[in-house]
Order: structure tokens, then C-alpha cells, then sequence
């Protein structure tokens, strides 16, 4: 008789399963939805069939607390203790020993495996479930695995398992591989949507009433909320308790922040009527039992980058078609259900159908450290599922770089080693290590915490963070964070009591998870051989010294000591926060950079949670990235050359100041460059000086005897800069005289044939002296009246006849009657029309 495990759909396709997974080298995609089984039966058909012999069986998960329910899942079906045939480990926590045959693992333990074991010595396969939410490391741990098993690995078996998965793309990533599709157990849904949306604010209300009215209104049958986060699961429990007081139905929460028991109580297979509040890791990966009512919020926690903080984090997010559809069919595993939206028709049919992959999303310093610390140091070459912006590798490669993890041809460094050896991003690996090495490890360790966190201090409405925060501090200690760190000792403390908290203006749920993130940090740093005692008590420079290692990029220079404005290493601009404690320090680091739009659409770049540092501080942790220079410059305010002395951080300015007086050289370069700008004029440059320089052009062609050299326009700067020889100054510049310049162009011989050859004015018959325009393409053109001209025939010349001249014939009025080279056809063809009795000559 078959068992309940064997009755999932997955074994229906058993037997395709092992031909296809079981050979050495295969690559497999199992298409299957959820509730069929593929997360824990397709593990343990894999090892009963011994095709995988003594190896280890990795089953990646993409959540912590789904490893951990499925490890026990598995072993229970196995009749195996947690930690023998079957066990776990994620970040923080592990339950396995030499007897483990089934691992589930989260994607960041593999990889970061991979660094210190890059052949996976004793591992037979690995499964990848879950894939289709493509998350960075599952992306990255694929790519690495496969890249394994074409060079040293050929054995190894790799399996891509996915509810929801456009199989086509990643058959031809995997290719050659075998695709095998299961069908699920689902019965009709009846899908629900609100009328109208309900506020952000009042979303957990709105969900508690919604439960508590679908639960009611039938006698059996559980419900499945999904909330965001830990804070909107327990806002909506407390609403929802009142509602179902004395109905016997329990609420449970379900979130991976929450104790082990309070975990299991939430999944256990009782029997008893129930409504789990969860956040999207019901979604996928866990099945809940006789769920029959689904009640969704539409939002979800979703990892992206955070551009305040510089380091990925979770950020709430309206969720995609799919997964909406994921979480809907959570309601039909065990019979007909119905799932309700808490969003509208309209806003669902505006929402992406897809979650983008991380790996466009995500900042990508940690992954890539950990490619090239395994190894990998072509990332062109690396073959990414979905291949990443190059931009978005150079700014990784960049921060690396900043942080001393990566050298100048991007090899990781010793550095580089101990950042990767702990579970967090680059940053904040940088701060433990810099933590470790001044003896304050656990302040950094804390302070880590608190920058992934929400916060710890209570932003109620009316609320002064700058006076919360100074309660904790000394007065004369410029340091957000070192608030935040005595805070969360004062919590700790009080063993986080909210009454104790609420009085301080802390937030007690969120101190605590600081703490216990903090705590599993130094035994993370413990493991790896660093110290964690503290030697003395931690101060306001050891702390700043941290903060500087891993947010070196965030440097800000005040741009005053009367103001809140700052410059920002990368060229940027910002402002302090008024509530921040650095008031006089004029060099600080923000851990915390976001941008505020405010009326008219300005956006204000904000620097919050900061610390002063001192330059000499800076200096002796990137001694590398100061420079001094001294320049000749305009100063744009006075508009005079002055000498200045400039010491910068990378390109952020830390001084400049006035040096002294410029040599007329050095000023002429600088205005000269002004003048061709366009921003300086030069009053006296004038036509008649254009006209010159193209007489003086013209001579040289028509008589390269006499070696005059054209001037071009490369050569005019050369002319300016001595025009501007003596100036220091725009004004200075426009009283320049520039004929004396100009005219050293030509020696006095080349001068005199310039006026003989090329003349300004002609010699009329009539006596007057016509003038000749010289323009930017010959020939010249002469311009006289017609009376002017009675008496000349044919054309007429200068230079020797080696110039014919271009004659524009003017009316009495001056106004050109025609132009022409040619004034015999002139007075033979045009003059009788225009001169004809009765008809005056033109005015």
C-alpha cells in the first residue's frame, strides 16, 4: 500500500525522473507546481535509487525557513533524526553531521562553499528548487555549478526544480538536458478582488476584517494571510484576535525572524482549525495543510538595492501576476477555496506579470567577490543565466576595489578573504574586520546589525530623533551610530521590554533583532578564528574607524562650517540631516544617503545616520587615495588666475586654497583658454583683425617666395595667450592691446608686400579708393559706384595680376546693382538695360 508521500503526483514521473537525473553529468529541469512533491520526495528518490553512491545530495532553498521545514519534513518521512541522514544549513545555523546524505542548503551557503571547496568534493548532485523566483545567488550557484561540471566535475548532477518556469530559455543554457513536467493536485479557486484599494496604512485592518469574515462564514477549512512583514504579521494579529475571540480558531504567525517552536507550531498537521499570518515564504517551498481561504495583502519583501545604505536589502514591494497566482492557489490544494485580494482588478491587470531576476536589481559587490575569490576572473566569460549590466560588474569591481577586498587587476586580496568570510555584503564584512582588528568586534558587529535593520528609535509623530539620540550619547561625541550602540545596549539591558523601550524611545521588537543578528555575527567571526573579546570599551574614533572602512565612498566634506550643505566623494552634493549630532564636524560618513523629493519636484540628497571623522583617520586607512596638486585656475567668483593648493580625497575636495601669485605665462594659458571658450571677450579683436588674418593667408598662397606662414586656427591660441601676456584678469584682458601682437606675425618686408600686394582699397579712374573685402573664401571683392567705375574694362586685379577681384557694382544709393569679375560684358550687356532714356539709373 502506498504511502501519503507516495501518492503525490511527482511519482508519477518516477521513473523518467531517474533516467534522466540519475546518469553522471546529467542536467535536469523538473517542471512541477507546488504541493506535488518535488521539494521533498524528488531528494529522496534520488538516494534510494544508488545511482548517486556515497555522495551528498544539496538541495538549494531560497529561504531559510523553508531549508529548515523541509530538513525536518524529509528526515520525519525517513525515519531520521534532524542532523543525521538528513539535515540543514543556512546562515548562522546548521544541522548536519558525517552521516548527512540530504543537505537542504539557502543558495548563499554554496556559493560561499564553492570559495573553500571549488570541486564539492563528496557532493553527487544538486537540486535547485525553486528557481523560477531567480534569485541572485541561486543565478550565480547555478552558473558556478555548471561551469564545475564541464571542467573538473564531469559527474556531477545537476536538477532545476521550478513551480512556475519559462522552460525555453533555460534548456538552451543547459543544454543538452532533459525536461520533465508533473502534473499537481488543485481544485477550483474562486478568485476575489476589493473594490476599491485600501490605504497603505489601513491594509492590516482591512486584512483582519477580511479573514475573520471568510473564516466565519464557513465551519471548516483554514486561512493563509500573507503580510510583508514581521511588523504587518503581528499589527494584523492583534486586530484579528478580538474578531475570533472565542471561536476556537488559532492564529498563528509564520515568518523566518520567529523562534524554531513557534514555527513548527504554525505548520504542524493537528488537526485544529487555524489561520496562519505569513509572510511570501508560504508561498512556495512549504506546503500548510487544508488551507482553504487565502488572504493577500499584494505586497511582498522583496531583495533589491538600497541606495541609501549602499547594500542590498529588502524592500517592500508590490508582488507580480505570478506570484498573486502562486499565493491564489494555496487555497485549492485540499478542495474548492477562495482567495481574496486586497487590491483591485485594475491595479492587478498594471502589475508586471514577472518578477525581474535579481541580477538586475541587486547590487552585485558579493557575488562577485565571491566568483573571483573562487576563481573566476574573466565575469564576461562566466556563463550567467541572464547576463548582468557591465556597468553594474564595474561599480562592483569599484567597491571592491574601495574596500581593499580586490587589487588593481582585481585579484582578491587577504583582505579580501576575511570580508568574504562573513554572510553579509562587502561593507559590512569590511566593518567586522575592521572591528576585529581595533579590539571592538562586537560594537561592530552591532553596528552591522543596526544598519541592516529598520531602526531602533521610534519615529511617532512629533517624535525628535536628534533628542532620543542624545540621551545615549556624551555631548561632545559627533556619532549617530554610537548612539544607536549604547541604545541598543540599554534594550539589552531592559532584556528589551517594550514599557522600558517605549520610555527611551526605542523600538523593543526591532532592537531585538539587532541583537540576535549582532550575537549570530560574532559567532560567525568566532568560527573564523577572530577575536571577539572587546579590550577596552568602544569609543567614538574605534567606531568611526569601522564605519569609515566600509562606507570609505560615503565621505562628505562639509562645504561650510555654517551650513548644512556637504560635497560627497563621486562628485555628488548633499545635505546633513538636522537631526543628525554631527552639528561642527566638518568631515563625516553617512552610512545612510537617500533623495528626497520636495516641492516643484527638487530632489534633496539627505545624509542621515553619520559620524565625524578625522582626516588623519581617513589618510591612514586609504593613504593611496590622497593627492595633492597645486593648479593655476580661474576663480569663477572674482574671474582672476590665481594659484591654488588642492588636497583631495579620491575626487573629493578637502581643501583649496589660495597659493600665491601666478607667473604671466601661466596666467596667459588660463585666460587664453577662456577667451576661446567664449566666456571672456576680447573687445578689440575685431573684423578688421579677421580681415588681416585673411589678407595675410591669401599672401602666402599667391606668393610662397616671400615664406610667410598661414595662420591657422591652431594658431590662435598661441596669439591669445601672448595678447594675454600680463593680464591676470577678464578685465585685464579686454584693455589687452592686440594689434601689436598680430602684426608681429610678419616681418617688416612681408608687411610692406602685404600692403602692396594685397591692398585694403583700389585706385579708381575717378580718384577714389574703393574698398576691397577680403572674406573667408577668394576671391576679394571690390565694391564701388557705378561712376566710380566708367573707364574700366575687362577684370581687374591685385598682387601682380595673380588675384582677379570680384567687382559688386553699387547704385547711387549704394545697393548692389551686380556683381561680376567681367566689366566689359557689364557695360555690354547689363548697363544699356539699367542706363535706357527714360529711365535713371538705379539710387
Amino acid at each position: 500500500m502506498l504511502s501519503d508521500s507516495e501518492r503525490l503526483p511527482i511519482y508519477r514521473v518516477e521513473r523518467n525522473l531517474i533516467e534522466a537525473a540519475c546518469p553522471a553529468g546529467s542536467r535536469t529541469i523538473v517542471q512541477a507546481p507546488t504541493g506535488s512533491g518535488k521539494s521533498t520526495q524528488v531528494p529522496q528518490i534520488l538516494l534510494r535509487d544508488g545511482s548517486i553512491g556515497t555522495g551528498e545530495i544539496l538541495v538549494l532553498q531560497p529561504r531559510r525557513l523553508a531549508a529548515r521545514l523541509l530538513a525536518q519534513r524529509v528526515s520525519r518521512e525517513m525515519g531520521s533524526p534532524l542532523g543525521g541522514l538528513v539535515g540543514y544549513q543556512v546562515r548562522f545555523e546548521s544541522k548536519v553531521s558525517r552521516e548527512t546524505r540530504i543537505k537542504f542548503v539557502t543558495e548563499g551557503i554554496l556559493l560561499r562553499r564553492l570559495v573553500d571547496d571549488p570541486t564539492l568534493v563528496g557532493v553527487a548532485a544538486v537540486l535547485f528548487d525553486e528557481f523560477h523566483e531567480r534569485h541572485l545567488y541561486g543565478d550565480v550557484s547555478l552558473g558556478r555549478s555548471l561551469l564545475l561540471q564541464r571542467t573538473v566535475r564531469p559527474d556531477l548532477k545537476l536538477l532545476v526544480m521550478s513551480a512556475t518556469l519559462d522552460t525555453v530559455g533555460l534548456e538552451s543554457f543547459l543544454a543538452p538536458c532533459h525536461t520533465i513536467s508533473s502534473e499537481g493536485r488543485t481544485f477550483p479557486v474562486d478568485q476575489r478582488f476589493l473594490r476599491k484599494m485600501p490605504a497603505r496604512d489601513d491594509l492590516c485592518a482591512a486584512a483582519a476584517a477580511e479573514t475573520a469574515e471568510l473564516v466565519l462564514s464557513s465551519a471548516e477549512g483554514n486561512a493563509l494571510v500573507f503580510m510583508p512583514g514581521a511588523w504587518e504579521i503581528r499589527r494584523t494579529i492583534d486586530l484579528l484576535r478580538p474578531r475570533l475571540a472565542g471561536t476556537g480558531i488559532e492564529i498563528h504567525a509564520l515568518h523566518g525572524e520567529l523562534p524554531v517552536e513557534d514555527q513548527d507550531r504554525a505548520v504542524d498537521e493537528s488537526g485544529r482549525r487555524r489561520v496562519i499570518v505569513s509572510t511570501n515564504i508560504a508561498e512556495t517551498s512549504i506546503t500548510i495543510q487544508g488551507v482553504r481561504f487565502v488572504i493577500d495583502s499584494g505586497l511582498a519583501r522583496i531583495a533589491g538595492y538600497d541606495p541609501r545604505r549602499g547594500i542590498n536589502t529588502l524592500l517592500i514591494e508590490k508582488i507580480s501576476r505570478a506570484s498573486a497566482a502562486q499565493r491564489a492557489g494555496r487555497a485549492g490544494r485540499t478542495g474548492p477555496g477562495i482567495s481574496l485580494a486586497l487590491w483591485t482588478e485594475k491595479d492587478h491587470a498594471a502589475r508586471p506579470g514577472f518578477e525581474a531576476a535579481e541580477v538586475h536589481r541587486l547590487d552585485l559587490a558579493e557575488v562577485v567577490l565571491a566568483l573571483r575569490a573562487g576563481g573566476i576572473h574573466d565575469l564576461d566569460a562566466f556563463p550567467w543565466v541572464e547576463n548582468p549590466d557591465p556597468e553594474h560588474l564595474k561599480q562592483a569591481d569599484r567597491l571592491l576595489h574601495d574596500l581593499g577586498a580586490v587589487d588593481g587587476r582585481g585579484r582578491v586580496t587577504g583582505l579580501g578573504g576575511d570580508i568574504l568570510a562573513f554572510p553579509v555584503h562587502p561593507r559590512l564584512g569590511r566593518v567586522l574586520v575592521e572591528g576585529a582588528k581595533l579590539g571592538c568586534l562586537p560594537a561592530a558587529a552591532g553596528l552591522a546589525a543596526l544598519t541592516q535593520g529598520r531602526g531602533i528609535f521610534l519615529r511617532s509623530r512629533g517624535a525628535d530623533l536628534q533628542k532620543s539620540r542624545e540621551a545615549f550619547i556624551e555631548a561632545h561625541e559627533e556619532n549617530d551610530l554610537l548612539a544607536d550602540l549604547h541604545a541598543l545596549a540599554f534594550a539589552e539591558r531592559f532584556r528589551f521590554s517594550v514599557d522600558s523601550c517605549a520610555r527611551a524611545g526605542l523600538h523593543a521588537v526591532s532592537a531585538r533583532q539587532a541583537a540576535q543578528l549582532a550575537e549570530r555575527l560574532e559567532r560567525a567571526a568566532a568560527s573564523r578564528g577572530f577575536s571577539v573579546s572587546e579590550r577596552d570599551p568602544v569609543t567614538h574614533e574605534k567606531l568611526a574607524r569601522c564605519v569609515l572602512s566600509g562606507f570609505s565612498d560615503h565621505l562628505a566634506c562639509r562645504q561650510d562650517r555654517g551650513t548644512l550643505r556637504c560635497s560627497l566623494v563621486g562628485g555628488r552634493r548633499g545635505t546633513l540631516a538636522r537631526e543628525s549630532l554631527v552639528q561642527s564636524g566638518g568631515l563625516f560618513v553617512a552610512t545612510e544617503i537617500s533623495e528626497i523629493e520636495g516641492r516643484d519636484a527638487a530632489v534633496t540628497t539627505l545624509l542621515t545616520s553619520c559620524c565625524a571623522v578625522e582626516e588623519d583617520w581617513v589618510r591612514e586607512a586609504f593613504p593611496e587615495d590622497f593627492s595633492n596638486e597645486e593648479t593655476v585656475a580661474l576663480d569663477p567668483g572674482t574671474r582672476r588666475v590665481t594659484r591654488r593648493i588642492r588636497r583631495t580625497f579620491r575626487d573629493l575636495v578637502l581643501e583649496d586654497r589660495e597659493s600665491g601669485e601666478t607667473t604671466d605665462s601661466e596666467a596667459a594659458v588660463v585666460l587664453a583658454a577662456e577667451v576661446l571658450a567664449g566666456r571672456c571677450q576680447m573687445p578689440q579683436w575685431d573684423e578688421a583683425v579677421e580681415t588681416w588674418i585673411r589678407r595675410v593667408n591669401l599672401l602666402a598662397v599667391l606668393f610662397p617666395e616671400y615664406g610667410i606662414a598661414e595662420l591657422t586656427e591652431k594658431d590662435r591660441p598661441f596669439l591669445i595667450e601672448q595678447i594675454c601676456l600680463g593680464a591676470r584678469s577678464f578685465r585685464a584682458v579686454r584693455r589687452q592691446p592686440i594689434w601689436p601682437i598680430i602684426h608681429q606675425w610678419l616681418a617688416p618686408e612681408q608687411a610692406a608686400a602685404l600692403e602692396h600686394h594685397l591692398p585694403e582699397r583700389y585706385l579708381l579712374p575717378s580718384g577714389r579708393r574703393a574698398p576691397i573685402r577680403y572674406e573667408a573664401e577668394p576671391p576679394p571683392v571690390l565694391s564701388a559706384r557705378i561712376q566710380d567705375l566708367y573707364g574700366l574694362e575687362g577684370t581687374l586685379s591685385v598682387a601682380e595680376g595673380r588675384q582677379r577681384l570680384k567687382i559688386e557694382v553699387l547704385a547711387l544709393n549704394q545697393r548692389p546693382i551686380q556683381v561680376t569679375e567681367d566689366l566689359s560684358s557689364f557695360w555690354r550687356e547689363t548697363y544699356p538695360v539699367i542706363s535706357r532714356p527714360g529711365r535713371p539709373l538705379p539710387r
